[in-house]
């Protein structure tokens, strides 16, 4: 029901066809038996629910910088289409907690003597276009992304500049892996102490008991010599 109230509330807002297609890809076609699951399926620790991102209003549409710089980041609403102009200047996208008005958004970029760098999360379904003209488009990040991401398409134009899309986890995630690691890191060092003090105990009981043996040879050897000297003793007094 949440994801039947969520493409409805999607579907009212449409306002052209193109706005519906999105909505109706991953539904059978009429008179199809492919059955439909209604469950939604439970998001694993660390991944993302797209279901909660997508849709609602957007907060931006565009950016705008000469002479300066803009930024978009945190949790902002991207719109349909994003358009972004820098001249002599710079611009930082950052999608990473963004949310997104339509499942297909498109980003136009466009950069003279300047740059933007746009910055997505690894799960984001992301194809990058573009060409420069004494500058470049950085295209590594295009990619697809996990079940029920949007698509973002970002096109990017650069006149002496550059326009760069890169792949970077949330701050929040590299927090958790970060913790993740020194979690790790303590637990093997109190795994490397726990061994060292179970070698040395073992050590010290080898050592105990190479002590114990060496004290039994020599009360064994001085109970023998105690008993030779008392049987010379006693033979020697039987001649006198």
């Amino acid at each position: 029901m949440t994801e039947f109230e969520e493409r409805l509330e999607a579907t009212y807002a449409a306002r052209t066809y193109g706005d519906l297609a999105p909505l109706t890809r991953d539904l059978p076609a009429a008179g199809s038996a492919a059955p439909v699951n209604l469950v939604k399926q439970p998001v694993a620790e660390g991944e993302i629910d797209w279901s909660q991102r997508i849709g609602g209003e957007p907060t931006s549409t565009g950016g705008f910088a000469i002479w300066s710089g803009f930024g978009r980041k945190g949790r902002w609403t991207v719109g349909e289409r994003f358009t972004a102009f820098v001249l002599w200047g710079g611009g930082e996208i950052d999608l990473r907690e963004a949310h997104f008005a339509s499942r297909e958004v498109e980003i136009r970029l466009f950069t003279i003597m300047g740059g933007i760098n746009v910055k997505v999360p690894p799960e984001l379904d992301v194809t990058v276009k573009g060409f420069g003209i004494m500058g470049g488009v950085d295209d590594r990040a295009t990619g697809a992304g996990t079940p029920g991401s949007p698509r973002v398409v970002v096109r990017g134009f650069a006149l002496m500049g550059g326009v760069g899309v890169e792949r970077k986890l949330p701050r929040a995630e590299r927090l958790r892996i970060k913790d993740e690691r020194r979690r790790e890191k303590l637990e093997r060092r109190d795994e490397r102490r726990r061994e060292l003090e179970e070698r040395r105990e073992r050590h010290g009981r080898l050592h105990e008991e190479r002590l114990e043996r060496h004290r039994e040879r020599l009360e064994d050897r001085l109970d023998r010599l105690d008993r030779h000297h008392h049987r010379r003793r006693r033979y020697g007094d039987d001649e006198d």
